[in-house]
């Protein structure tokens, strides 16, 4: 595949797509939670 035959490789690109799918979908979920809420300490 790709000339690459080595399936280490392959587990290597397929991880980092992976995370970097995985974070994104992460980061859009949780976009503005949290942000601009400030809490009172008292």
């Amino acid at each position: 595949m790709f000339g690459i035959p080595d399936p280490a490789i392959w587990i290597g690109y397929l991880l980092a797509l992976g995370f970097t799918l995985g974070c994104m979908g992460y980061g859009l979920l949780n976009w503005n939670n949290g942000v601009g809420e400030e809490e009172d300490g008292s």
